[in-house]
């Protein structure tokens, strides 16, 4: 429970995990690796935070905000199916889609909010290879969507 821990120091607290908003699963472990699905932030079925064009209704420093809530639900996602984050041996790997204006060109900056609380949870172990993507639209008009590729350990 130390990974939690740490998350409630931050003044973290993992929401509820909610189902899937389609056909698919939120969490497939193929042997140590698990493919988290995308998450666009929204808490206990509530509406989003924000919605919009990050660079126009959407703030930086909000699409950030959004970015780290994705970050929480996958790890109450993940939580939900291996029961303690503690047995999450590295972060691999963040995809994140912005749903950016014209001309908005900083998606890495919107997708360090969950990169960042990553590192700051699992030190060099949360360190991944990362891509952030700008988009023309996203489910709900949510501003930012990411997914996760964890290492779980054996």
């Amino acid at each position: 429970m130390e990974i939690e821990r740490r998350l409630n120091a931050l003044g973290f607290e993992l929401p509820v995990p909610t189902g899937p908003a389609g056909t698919y699963i939120s969490m497939v472990q193929v042997g140590e690796i698990a493919f988290v699905g995308g998450t666009i932030g929204r808490f206990h079925g509530e509406e989003l935070k924000y919605k919009g064009k990050v660079g126009a209704e959407v703030t930086l420093e909000q699409a950030y905000e959004m970015a780290q809530r994705c970050c929480l639900n996958h790890l109450a996602r993940i939580k939900a199916v291996i029961a303690d984050l503690d047995r999450i041996e590295r972060i691999v790997k963040v995809t994140g889609y912005v749903n950016a204006a014209p001309g908005f060109i900083d998606m890495p900056k919107v997708v360090n909010g969950e990169s960042d609380l990553y590192v700051k949870l699992w030190g060099q172990k949360g360190e991944h290879t990362r891509a952030a993507v700008g988009v023309a639209e996203l489910s709900g008009n949510a501003p930012v969507e990411t997914e996760v590729v964890i290492q779980i350990k054996p």
